[in-house]
Parts: C-alpha cells; sequence; structure tokens
C-alpha cells in the first residue's frame, strides 16, 4: 500500500479543481458544455478572418482595420446587451444571439465559397458578429449567477477559466492548420456547425426571467446601472485596476519584433499561446482561489505581479525565458480574473447583474486594445525592452496607487461585506422558497 504523507494530501487537495457546479446544477452543465464547443469554432473563426483578409489584400491596414471595425459595436452592445439582460428571460436572449451568431459565421463560409470573396462582407459581417455576440455576453454572465448556489460562485470562476485558456490554447492552433490547409471555407463551416450544436444545448435551459419588478431596457436603466456601479468603490476598483494592468503592461503586439530580436522568428506562435498556457496551469491549479475571501486585495496582487512579469520579460536573454516570464504573466492575469467574478457575481443584486456585466465586458475588452496601441507607441521610441520594462513598472505603480486610493475595495472580505451577505441571504431565502 502505497504511503502518502498528510501534507502533500492536502496540498493535493487544495489544488485539485471544485467540479461542484457542474454536479450540482444541470443547467450550469448545459451552458458550460455550449461554451467549450462555440469557443473552438469561435476562435478557429478568429485566426480564419485576419488569414484571409490578409490573402485576399495583402495589406497590413486592411488587417488592422478588421479590429476597428469590431470595436464599435463593441462598445454599444455590450452597455444595451447589459440593459436587456436585466429586462427580457436571459435564455431566450442568449438562444436569440447564438442563432444570429450562426448566420454571420454562415454567411462568411459562403463568402469564402464565391469565386471572388468580398472584403467588405469580413468588415460588415465581422462587425456584425462582434455585436451580437457583446448583446449575448453580458446575459451568459448574468446567468451563471442564477444557475449556480452562492458559494460555489468561486468555484464557477475557475472552472469558466479553465474552459476559455483550454481553448484558447487548442483552437488556434487547430485553426491555423484548417485554413492553411483546406482554406477559410472549412474553418467557417466547422464555426457554423457548433453553433448548430450549442443551440440544441441552450435550448434545454430552463427559463431564467426577468424580475417581476425589472425596469425597461432603456438609456435610464444603463444609467441607473452605471451609478449603482460608480456608488460601488470596491467593484470600481475591479474595473480600473484590470483596466490599468492592461494598459501598462498589454503588449502582445510586440511578440513579432521580439520574435526577431531573439533570432527566432519560428517562435513567433509559442510567444502568442505562453500567456494561455500559463492561465490554464493557474486554472488547472486554481482550486485555492476558489476559497480566498479577500478577493480585493487578491486582484491587487495578483494585477502587480502581472507587471512584474512583464517588466521582468523585458530582461530575457533568449527565447525560453520570455516564455515563463510571459507565461507567469498570463498565470497571474487569470488569478485576477478569477477573483473578479467571484466578487462580480456574490455582491451584485440579480436586478442589476446584466447591465453591471456589460460595464465589466468594456473594461475588460477595451484595456488590451489601449496597451497594445501604448506598447507600439512607446516601442517606437524607446524599442521593445524599453516598452515592455517601463510598461510593467508603470503597471505595478498604478495598480499600487489604486489600492491604496481604493479602501473599500482593498479591504473587501466576502465574509463581512454588506453586499456580498445581502446577496447570499437573498439567494438562501430564493432557494427555500422554491424548495
Amino acid at each position: 500500500m502505497t504511503f502518502v504523507p498528510a501534507g502533500l494530501k492536502r496540498l493535493l487537495r487544495n489544488l485539485a479543481i471544485d467540479v461542484g457546479p457542474l454536479r450540482d446544477s444541470r443547467d450550469y452543465r448545459l451552458l458550460f458544455s455550449s461554451g467549450v464547443i462555440t469557443m473552438f469554432g469561435t476562435m478557429i473563426s478568429m485566426v480564419a478572418v485576419p488569414y484571409q483578409m490578409k490573402e485576399l489584400t495583402d495589406s497590413y491596414l486592411a488587417v488592422g482595420l478588421v479590429s476597428l471595425a469590431e470595436f464599435v459595436p463593441m462598445v454599444v452592445f455590450g452597455l444595451w446587451g447589459g440593459a436587456i439582460a436585466d429586462s427580457l428571460d436571459r435564455r431566450k436572449i442568449i438562444v436569440w444571439c447564438e442563432l444570429g451568431l450562426l448566420v454571420t459565421s454562415a454567411a462568411l463560409m459562403v463568402n469564402a465559397l464565391l469565386p471572388n470573396p468580398q472584403v467588405w462582407v469580413l468588415y460588415v459581417v465581422g462587425a456584425a458578429s462582434m455585436g451580437i455576440a457583446c448583446l449575448q455576453r453580458p446575459s451568459q454572465e448574468a446567468t451563471l449567477q442564477q444557475v449556480v448556489r452562492h458559494e460555489q460562485q468561486g468555484a464557477a470562476a475557475v472552472l469558466s477559466s479553465l474552459r476559455w485558456n483550454f481553448g484558447a490554447i487548442v483552437a488556434p492552433a487547430l485553426g491555423g492548420l484548417l485554413v492553411t490547409t483546406w482554406g477559410t471555407a472549412a474553418a467557417y463551416a466547422i464555426d457554423t456547425a457548433t453553433f448548430v450544436l450549442s443551440m440544441l444545448l441552450l435550448w434545454r435551459i430552463r427559463s431564467l426571467p426577468a424580475a417581476e419588478d425589472a425596469a425597461p431596457a432603456s438609456l435610464r436603466s444603463l444609467v441607473e446601472g452605471m451609478r449603482y456601479a460608480v456608488g460601488r468603490r470596491d467593484l470600481m476598483g475591479t474595473y480600473l485596476v484590470d483596466i490599468a494592468a492592461m494598459v501598462f503592461a498589454m503588449a502582445t503586439a510586440l511578440f513579432p519584433f521580439l520574435a526577431d530580436e531573439l533570432r527566432t522568428p519560428q517562435a513567433l506562435g509559442l510567444l502568442y499561446s505562453a500567456g494561455a498556457v500559463g492561465a490554464l496551469i493557474a486554472s488547472l491549479t486554481g482550486a485555492w482561489a476558489a476559497r480566498v475571501q479577500r478577493q480585493g486585495l487578491g486582484v491587487i496582487i495578483a494585477a502587480a505581479l502581472w507587471g512584474v512579469a512583464v517588466a521582468l520579460s523585458a530582461l530575457a536573454p533568449n527565447i525560453w525565458i520570455l516564455l515563463v516570464c510571459i507565461a507567469f504573466a498570463g498565470a497571474a492575469d487569470m488569478v485576477s480574473g478569477i477573483f473578479r467574478m467571484t466578487m462580480w457575481n456574490q455582491t451584485i443584486p440579480r436586478e442589476l447583474r446584466g447591465r453591471l456585466a456589460g460595464i465589466e465586458l468594456l473594461s475588460y475588452a477595451s484595456g488590451p486594445m489601449l496597451g497594445n496601441a501604448r506598447a507600439s507607441l512607446m516601442a517606437n521610441f524607446g524599442g521593445t525592452r524599453f516598452s515592455l520594462g517601463a510598461g510593467g513598472l508603470l503597471c505595478v505603480a498604478a495598480v499600487m496607487a489604486l489600492g491604496a486610493a481604493l479602501p473599500k475595495f482593498r479591504d473587501y472580505d466576502a465574509r463581512t461585506d454588506e453586499h456580498a451577505l445581502a446577496e447570499k441571504a437573498r439567494r438562501e431565502a430564493s432557494e427555500q422558497a422554491l424548495a
């Protein structure tokens, strides 16, 4: 009989993933399975669209304009998606948006099959797809609060991050193989098929109607959600720290230049996947994060470590040390994301959860865009190493300053926070009423 020391048993138990949400909630299992399927298809298309644009135009500008075309729909539909998530049946929103995404993916497939595929279709359909996805995302985020028990929100955040990071590593590699071997039409066809399978799963989720006294979606309801967020300094901390971390330390735009400087252009793909690998490791060993109660302080520490890792990458003498630094940065960012998601789902009232999810989407989606612009500008003046080092140090300074300026965020404790306790009591009362 093999003897396992008690200390090692405790360590393994602390690192083991808590699958309680998957075991206890049928609706969460359906949402999780749907997300796994569509993530693969969506990320395959994320590789196919810029690849096809490059093949059609051979223009850096044309490829870059794809992201620009998606920015405005992201902002507008992200906020509006939050408003309707609080006023309509969230299941219906998710299903109808999934149908819309199926149509956009099929349109890209048809365009790719034409003798002369049209460039404008990539811009228009890409913008439409981004708008629909951002319309859907707040309802998906808010639904987790309804289908997963209060005390399991941390575990659900770990599982969601695990799903995302696994897809972020495998799907782009598969997408690259598909588009170079079978063409972009095959990639879009697979994406379309994943939406069909996903809809079959989502259709089985129970109805998730809005609260009886829910305000109709309107500009006024959006303002109400923003006013609530601004009034909660702990919530503002989650948004501001993440934006600061991304703006000052995001630097994926520099990867092609770093690969050339280290004379390893063939390792470019590894640079892009290293962060996701680190984040996946953090997710696989992230059960401990679900038990942390002071998530505000956890976000501050994790965001600062992200900045430290980026700053250290400026000193990396070879590709392997650079990959380790990027992987560590990805792990720190994922831990920050787990803490933020747990805070959001444990403290935001159900009737506001959708609108706040729309604000969250803008906070974590706009930061990387601005960060890569910052990285490129600083590299233009001082080189890639200067941009990485200065950006990482600025990130640490900004995170520390925000932590000092927002004591309610820094001192947040789920065991004593009034919002967390109130939401927990409300959830328990609702579950007892349904029992």
